[in-house]
């Protein structure tokens, strides 16, 4: 089967040439240089030019090439009436950003801090529900996919965060470029927009151009002759035209291409496949309903509306979610500190209570009120997993939208030991309700176990707080410093661990403080140490950079706070 790309299809459907804009009249030797705007191409003109085929060859084919197109006998545009084929010529997110311009950035970033290097840093990351891990790297990747480059662009600023270039070259260009580009890459993907979005977007394309003359000077590049990046130069305009670009992404229309094209032919024998896919796509869509059926007769209500093509990233509402029932039901204190490493659990839950019980209470009078109390308890029911689901607006179901891990180390039945993870956690640390301040309301801390209180228990110990008040699934976290001021280059904050006399500041929380998962970058230096593993680095690891970009709800967090 032939096939063609995105870019092959534009220049044929609107009879340009390779290397050329198909769009607008910009000359090839521009192409990819900076934001400059260029005109539409002169569609009066080049219809006048497709009316001279009857002049004769040399003629025709003069006039065509004067205006910019091939000598092509009446392309089916050409009397289309109130019609005007270079404007619906619009932004592709997935063949134009991931397909073309990350791909080539990641490999320009692969050349300039080495391959082997690169795929170490990639391999050490800690994991997150947001974040896949390469365990081989990136570098080697074949047929890489568009999600798979999206999966890239969540972690390939934090793998050379800080990483110094060769020969002692500054890398605050480079930074600035890929800081610029995955802006652009994560504002074109807002379902909504406004003039400030759209501001945002042109700042951020300007960024950029301005910083992208460093893969020259480290002779990497010698041109930017690239028309995918000269084309993010029409995405404001397309935006202000025709709506976000959502409305024109080829990622949906492929991805149905999988369920309506491709697992329909996998169900054939292959032989007169055609019509053995409508019956095999038919009966499919007969067994769906019917379940939908089912489903309302269950629920007694009417079944949603199913609609395939919905943008992605719609739905904000994140809805907090505990299992029915602890993942261990008792576990004595002395292991809490063994298996999941709450070293200061005993003192941490009194000062919570304390302070539960008397706000008000502060410096040495709460240090003496801690002292005075009495814990008295053996075991706690304990969860090893924390799941924020998320309301589709469009259908109303849930779907898993993020999850915290909170698991210690194990042994399967094959005797192999199965490395415990502790996963890092974006908390509000005082009762405001909103996300406008991320520095003063938030911190970073490493949830090392949720539990809850026995009935007699907490009935007990809570007996002071009133019934409304009392808090059901608690959280005991190690702190990170606070967020500080974004890194002028890469734009990432730095945190590091808060140690104490004789261990790691914690606390415990009520786990409805916890606001979503964290994903930290390790700052890896100029060579990621090699005893660091994916499992073990945040505990080896003192120092880190918080990801900012490992999805759009972070992106949009960090990116609105002041």
């Amino acid at each position: 089967m032939l096939t063609r790309t995105w870019k092959d299809t534009q220049i044929l459907v609107t009879c340009g040439i390779t290397g050329f804009c198909p769009r607008c009249s910009i000359p090839r030797q521009r192409v990819g240089e900076n934001t400059e705007p260029h005109p539409l191409r002169n569609l009066r003109a080049i219809l006048e030019a497709l009316r001279k085929v009857d002049e004769g060859a040399s003629v025709f084919v003069r006039a065509c090439k004067d205006v910019g197109i091939k000598p092509v006998f009446e392309p089916f545009w050409a009397n289309l009436p109130y019609s005007n084929v270079f404007m619906s010529i619009t932004p592709d997110l997935l063949h134009q950003l991931y397909q073309g311009i990350l791909k080539h950035l990641k490999l320009w970033i692969i050349e300039a801090f080495g391959a082997h290097e690169i795929d170490a840093c990639c391999r050490r990351l800690p994991p997150n529900h947001n974040i896949r891990i390469f365990v081989k790297g990136i570098s080697t990747l074949s047929h890489v996919s568009g999600q798979e480059h999206d999966q890239i662009s969540h972690f390939l600023l934090g793998l050379v965060a800080d990483a110094p270039l060769p020969n002692g070259m500054s890398n605050v260009r480079l930074f600035r470029c890929l800081r610029g580009l995955l802006d652009f890459l994560f504002l074109a993907q807002y379902p909504v927009h406004s003039s400030s979005t759209l501001s945002l977007m042109s700042t951020s394309l300007e960024n950029f151009h301005v910083n992208k003359q460093i893969f020259v000077d480290i002779g990497i590049r010698s041109n930017f002759r690239i028309p995918k990046i000269h084309f993010m130069n029409h995405y404001l305009e397309s935006i202000e035209l025709f709506g976000t670009l959502d409305n024109f992404n080829t990622e949906y229309t492929e991805r149905l291409h999988i369920d309506l094209a491709k697992d329909a032919y996998r169900s054939t024998n292959r032989k007169d496949e055609y019509s053995q896919m409508t019956k095999w796509l038919e009966r499919k869509e007969k067994v769906m309903r019917h379940n939908n059926h089912i489903q309302w007769l269950k629920n007694g209500q009417s079944p949603p509306l199913r609609l395939h093509l919905i943008p992605p990233g719609l739905n904000t509402t994140r809805i907090l979610k505990m299992a029915k029932h602890p993942s261990a039901k008792s576990v004595k204190v002395p292991d809490l500190t063994h298996r999941y490493g709450a070293k200061f659990f005993r003192a941490a839950l009194s000062r919570f209570i304390v302070q539960l019980e008397s706000p008000g209470l502060s410096g040495r009078r709460l240090e003496d009120a801690v002292d005075r109390h009495f814990l008295g308890i053996s075991s706690v029911a304990v969860y090893h997993r924390i799941k924020y689901l998320r309301n589709d607006l469009f259908t109303g179901e849930f779907g898993t939208a993020d999850s915290i891990h909170v698991e210690p180390a194990r042994t399967d039945k094959r005797g192999h030991t199965i490395p415990g993870r502790f996963d890092t956690a974006l908390a509000r640390i005082n009762d405001s309700k909103g996300f406008d301040n991320i520095i003063q309301d938030m911190r970073i801390g490493q949830v090392r176990l949720v539990f809850t209180l026995s009935e007699k228990d907490a009935e007990r110990l809570f007996c002071a707080v009133p019934v409304k008040e009392r808090p059901n699934h608690l959280a005991y976290i190690e702190w990170f410093t606070k967020l500080g001021t974004r890194d002028p280059n890469h734009g990432l904050y730095k945190v590091s661990r808060c140690n104490v006399e004789g261990g790691r500041l914690a606390s415990v929380v009520d786990i409805r403080k916890l606001i979503r998962s964290v994903h930290l970058f390790p700052q890896f230096g100029r060579v990621a140490p090699r005893e660091w593993t994916s499992n073990t680095v945040l505990e080896t690891c003192s120092s880190f950079f918080v990801n900012s970009d490992s999805d759009r709800h972070m992106y949009q967090l960090f990116s609105t706070s002041h």
